[in-house]
C-alpha cells in the first residue's frame, strides 16, 4: 500500500478526535472520505501530514512508519495537501505561490508551471496578480497547483469544493482525472457525497471520529451511506 493508518487516534488536548481509524490507499487510487462537519475528516488529514503528531506506527508510507515525522519530512516523502481554506500567501503573485510548491520539494515528474497552466488556463492569464485577489475558485486552483508543483505521489484534497459555485466545482473536479493520469493517488475529503463518489474508486465514511463505512464507490447504496453518515437506518 502507498499509505495506511492503523488504529490511528488523535487528540486536541483532552478531547479525542479520532478513535482507531484504519484506512488504506493504493498507488494511483482515488479515495473519498465523506462525513458531516465534526466527523474527523480534517483531523485525519492533519494526522497523515504531520501537522498533528502520532505514534510512529499509526501512519505508514510504503510500509515505513511515519506517524512521528514532521510535516516537512512527510512533504519530502511525496505527500502533499491542498488545505481547507486554500491558505495562499497574500503578498505573493499567483506564479510566486505556485513556485513555492516546487521549492519545498524538488522532484522529477509531470508537474511544472507550464503543466499547471495547461491544467488551469485562467491561472496563466492571472499569473502576475496577487494570489488573494482572485476569486475563490481561482484561489483553489492555485492551491491545487502549488501542491502539484512538488510532484507528489499522494495528493490530499481537504474540502476543495467548500463555498464554491457549482460551475467552478465542476471545473476543479474535471482536473482530477488528469492529475491521476500523471501518476498521483488522490484523497478527496468532501461533504458533497455525489461529487466524491463520481471520482473515487473507494469511499470511507466517518462519523464522530470513527470509520463507519468502507465500500467501493460504484457499489455503495444511498441506504448504506445514510446509515453510516447519520448512524441510523434509512
Amino acid at each position: 500500500m502507498l499509505l495506511e493508518t492503523r488504529g490511528l487516534t488523535a487528540n486536541y488536548g483532552q478531547f479525542r478526535a479520532l478513535f482507531g481509524v484504519d484506512i488504506a490507499i493504493a498507488p494511483g487510487e482515488c479515495v473519498a472520505i465523506i462525513g458531516a462537519n465534526g466527523a474527523g475528516k480534517s483531523t485525519l488529514m492533519r494526522s497523515i501530514t504531520g501537522i498533528l503528531r502520532n505514534d510512529a506506527q499509526m501512519v505508514l508510507h510504503r510500509g515505513e512508519s511515519i506517524g512521528a515525522l514532521s510535516s516537512a519530512e512527510i512533504m519530502q516523502r511525496g505527500i502533499a495537501m491542498v488545505p481547507e481554506g486554500r491558505r495562499l500567501f497574500p503578498s505573493l503573485t499567483v506564479e510566486e505561490n505556485l513556485l513555492i510548491g516546487g521549492q519545498v520539494r524538488r522532484a522529477p515528474g509531470p508537474w511544472n508551471l507550464d503543466a499547471i497552466y495547461d491544467l488551469f488556463p485562467i491561472l496563466r492569464e492571472r499569473r502576475r496578480n496577487p494570489g488573494t485577489a482572485l476569486s475563490g475558485g481561482q484561489q483553489q486552483m492555485v492551491a491545487i497547483g502549488r501542491a502539484l508543483m512538488s510532484n507528489p505521489e499522494l495528493l490530499l484534497c481537504d474540502e476543495i469544493s467548500l463555498g464554491l459555485a457549482p460551475v467552478v466545482i465542476r471545473d476543479i473536479y474535471a482536473a482530477l482525472p488528469r492529475i491521476r493520469a500523471g501518476g498521483a493517488a488522490i484523497v478527496v475529503v468532501e461533504q458533497d457525497i455525489g461529487k466524491a463518489l463520481a471520482v473515487a474508486d473507494r469511499v470511507y465514511c466517518m462519523m464522530e471520529g470513527r470509520v463507519t463505512l468502507v465500500a467501493n464507490a460504484g457499489d455503495v447504496t444511498r441506504q448504506q451511506i445514510h446509515a453510516a453518515y447519520f448512524g441510523e437506518a434509512a
